[in-house]
């Protein structure tokens, strides 16, 4: 069922979008302490943007096309860390935990957000956002160190659906084929009740107006999701997917760690950021691993710009 929007709706959207706004186009006072206060912050990140991201980008770009001896050698680099029979499995593993991930994040912290934002007892929504957010004070090592419990059936609070899963001990359940799917439920775990958290405070933000209006029009609360909410959280969508991306292409701790306690069967090479620190720390061939991350630099960044495309990121309502 299509739900289209009556005049109520219409005019509560309308007012909505005019909220504000002062005769002749003028800006208020407020309006414009806001706009220099958002300039102070936009610029202390951008010099730490300058200091910690672009520099650090432009010397790993000189690394990566010059020589120990600081010759030009081209693409010279890039050839020997493609021709690494270990990079591509690393791009692969990668690739397939980042489908994982980023599908799950889109799917379930949308659905719980809309389901916490529609629980109308305080205590209880305030309960919920609180459970979901505590997994996030945890640092990602020690996070993972929790994992290696949960995820051995002989120590688990889980072990009875380990076992129901098939997985009698720690070697099983860290088995290579299980391993996307395993860092992407550690990733989950510890960061989607932040993005919970956004999710909710996005949905606060949507006029009561509007959802009145939809609901004087009819629209149940799966039609209201679907053509109001959903809608208006398509830009906070796509900022979880922007950062998301960089975060999971930058898979290190879980499989290093996993590899120590494993002795092993969970190769340092899992990864593309392990490859590129084998290259560095082991192989002392800095200029390899500064490609390796330029590579990486250029997924995320067309990864995000499809993202960003998507999403309508800085397009302005």
């Amino acid at each position: 069922m299509t739900l289209a929007p009556s005049r109520a709706t219409r005019s509560a959207v309308g007012s909505e979008t005019s909220r504000g706004r002062q005769p002749g186009g003028r800006r208020s006072t407020s309006t414009t302490a806001q706009s220099r206060m958002g300039a102070a912050f936009v610029s202390a990140y951008g010099l730490l943007l300058l200091i910690f991201g672009i520099v650090p980008a432009i010397y790993a770009l000189w690394l990566s096309v010059t020589g120990p001896d600081g010759s030009f050698v081209g693409v010279d680099n890039f050839v020997q860390v493609f021709g690494d029979y270990r990079f591509i499995p690393a791009v692969l593993h990668v690739g397939l935990f980042l489908v994982v991930w980023i599908v799950a994040l889109l799917v379930f912290v949308v659905l719980l957000a809309l389901v916490v934002h529609a629980v109308s007892v305080r205590w209880l929504s305030t309960a919920a956002r609180f459970v979901f957010y505590i997994p996030g004070a945890l640092a990602g090592a020690s996070s993972v160190l929790l994992w290696l419990f949960v995820l051995n059936p002989a120590a688990s609070p889980v072990s009875g659906l380990l076992n129901a899963l098939g997985f009698e001990s720690f070697v099983q359940t860290i088995a290579p084929g299980n391993l996307p799917g395993v860092f992407a439920v550690i990733a989950f775990w510890t960061g989607a009740g932040g993005w919970i958290v956004i999710m909710y405070g996005a949905l606060n933000n949507i006029s009561a107006e509007i959802m009145e209006a939809a609901r004087i029009d009819g629209a149940n609360p799966v039609q209201i999701a679907v053509h109001i909410q959903l809608p208006m959280l398509r830009k906070w969508i796509s900022y979880m997917g922007v950062l998301s991306l960089a975060a999971g292409t930058q898979l290190f701790v879980e499989p290093q760690l996993l590899s120590q306690a494993s002795n092993g069967i969970v190769g340092n090479d899992y990864s593309v950021n392990q490859l590129a620190y084998l290259y560095a720390f082991q192989q002392s061939n800095f200029h390899g691993s500064a490609a390796i991350s330029i590579i990486l630099l250029l997924i995320a960044l067309v990864l995000s710009a499809v993202f960003v495309a998507r999403g309508g990121l800085f397009e302005k309502d």
